[in-house]
């Protein structure tokens, strides 16, 4: 299979280590180390860079690091813009929000930040912190209060070769960001890929989608055609018909499918979008999980592949955006996501045996998000 992927994907595998770091105080908590135990340099590239409190907290630390490492900040000019319209419920209510969270991180400070434009309502939903060029973060949390204390998530930490390709890929982001645009871009994509990180570690393969082409979704589709005995998704945001499809046909095929969706999700019309889906997935015979509460987690079973990172089941994610997925089958990373995430999350969720009310207005929602979203 992992042939198979060279061939579909125009991708290789590299070598590193992947740690599972599940919710918010364990991942930030030891984010914090790592960036507090810097040397050289601090690049992180995030899709929303809040201005909440534990936003200005991180910003702060970050700032004070800058004096003694680089520190560069890319930020998706969209996905930010969107996310500090709103506050989550847990903020506190004595909590002033700077007018800009780009200028709190350049005043008194040596940080250099960068927002990556959105040609054609393009968006970077990638989220990768890199320190020193050695240990890598990747997975689905930005920074912000939603993903340190109230949702469910959780992060990779990366180290081996493939951090060396990790930096690679927000070195030409940063690139791309600045005032040259894409020459940059080009001029960094020439110089190729430094060697800084360690050089052991089992196969990992960087899976990305850039705009219009998806290697995450070639991949998943072909990993769930060559699936045999099981397939266990979760993810919150779940609208791609052909995913959808093709889970169907292993269902038929006598594969065990299950997909473990948020029974409180944080966007309404793809809540509605995800009633409808569970129906649909009921009605083909697929089991259904409702986890309590917000789970923003975006990752994938498949026999004995797994696929996690930053990208959802939705058009935006498996077409449009700018994403970023790891994926191994070394059997020992396979176990401990089951282990980590699969297992307590099944247990923690509620199955959903009955199908869900639909309206029309959810209906409607749907199909907005089908053809939008």
């Amino acid at each position: 299979f992992e042939r198979e992927l060279d061939r579909i994907t125009g991708t290789r595998q590299d070598l590193g280590r992947i740690k599972f770091l599940v919710g918010g105080n364990e991942y930030f908590g030891r984010l914090m180390e790592t960036i507090d135990a810097a040397d050289e340099s601090i690049d992180i590239r995030t899709y929303i860079f809040d201005n909440d409190d534990f936003a200005v907290a991180m910003a702060d630390r970050l700032k004070e690091r800058s004096d003694d490492v680089r520190v560069r900040i890319m930020v998706d000019s969209i996905g930010n813009l969107l996310a500090t319209q709103a506050d989550p419920q847990s903020l506190p209510v004595d909590h002033l929000h700077p007018a800009s969270i780009r200028t709190l991180l350049e005043s008194g400070s040596n940080a250099r930040i960068r927002y990556q434009t959105n040609p054609w309502f393009t968006g970077d939903h990638t989220k990768t912190t890199i320190v020193d060029g050695k240990v890598a973060f990747v997975g689905g949390m930005n920074i912000g209060r939603e993903y340190r204390y109230d949702w469910h998530d959780m992060m990779m930490e990366i180290t081996g070769p493939v951090v060396d390709q990790l930096q690679f890929e927000s070195d030409k982001a940063w690139s791309r960001a600045g005032l040259l645009g894409d020459f940059a871009n080009a001029l960094r994509f020439l110089q190729g890929k430094n060697e800084h990180a360690g050089r052991d570690g089992y196969p990992v393969r960087v899976l990305q989608t850039k705009n219009f082409d998806s290697d995450i979704y070639k991949a998943q589709i072909a990993a769930i055609q060559n699936a045999k005995s099981h397939i266990v998704i979760e993810n919150a945001y779940f609208s791609d018909d052909r995913t959808i499809y093709e889970l169907a046909r292993a269902r038929r095929r006598g594969v065990d499918v299950r997909v473990i969706i948020p029974s409180k999700g944080n966007l309404g019309p793809l809540n509605a979008s995800n009633k409808v889906t569970i129906n649909t997935l009921l009605e083909h015979g697929i089991r259904v999980y409702e986890y309590p509460g917000m789970s923003h987690i975006k990752a994938a079973v498949y026999d004995g592949w797994i696929c996690v990172g930053s990208a959802n089941f939705d058009k935006l994610s498996l077409k449009v955006n700018k994403e970023l997925n790891l994926a191994t089958s070394d059997p020992e990373t396979v176990n401990a996501l089951l282990e980590q995430v699969f297992i307590p999350d099944l247990l923690a969720s509620r199955e959903v045996t009955e199908p869900v009310g639909v309206t029309l207005a959810t209906h409607a929602a749907e199909i907005m998000v089908d053809e939008l979203l």
